[in-house]
């Protein structure tokens, strides 16, 4: 327990007359302050700097159009083309195709040509009491190209006809 000689002490130096008096204040702060602040700046200067050259390696992302894009089930060939977010045609992609809700007999592939687009061969399959399923196209980027599939593409809508 305090005495009541120390507690009025410290009553004492608590006071806000005492602190106004003080001026001895807090002298290394305003300093310290000042070379946070500088240090900050300048770090944030460099990360936007990096940031700003990261541009040269973001990545554009393909699309896939395939024609026609609803077939009926059985030997089917469809033309995907691959384009770029201008509609500008990508060559050497390869091209995935596989079953979503409509059933295909494995995985089948093919590579764009200099025109952009690749021909597959599929025949698509419906379960019995099913009337329409979709075919899944994916897209591999040319390897060492800026671009990127990464969203989900147009699917081949396959109804019984």
């Amino acid at each position: 327990m305090i005495d009541s000689e120390r507690g009025a002490a410290l009553v004492d130096r608590l006071r806000p007359e005492t602190f106004v008096a003080d001026d001895r204040a807090i002298e290394g702060l305003p300093v310290r302050l000042v070379i946070a602040l500088v240090v900050g700046v300048a770090s944030l200067s460099v990360m936007m700097s990096m940031i700003s050259g990261l541009s040269g390696l973001s990545v554009t992302e393909l699309d896939a159009r395939p024609s026609p894009e609803v077939v009926t089930p059985g030997d089917q060939s469809i033309e995907v083309a691959v384009v770029g977010p201008e509609g500008d045609r990508i060559a050497d992609a390869t091209v995935v195709v596989k079953g979503g809700s409509a059933e295909l007999d494995g995985v089948q592939t093919a590579t764009t040509g200099p025109n952009g687009t690749a021909t597959i061969s599929v025949a698509p399959q419906l379960r019995p009491n099913q009337d329409e399923g979709t075919l899944v196209i994916d897209i591999k980027p040319p390897a060492g190209s800026g671009f990127a599939d990464e969203r989900g593409n147009t699917k081949v809508l396959v109804v019984r006809g």
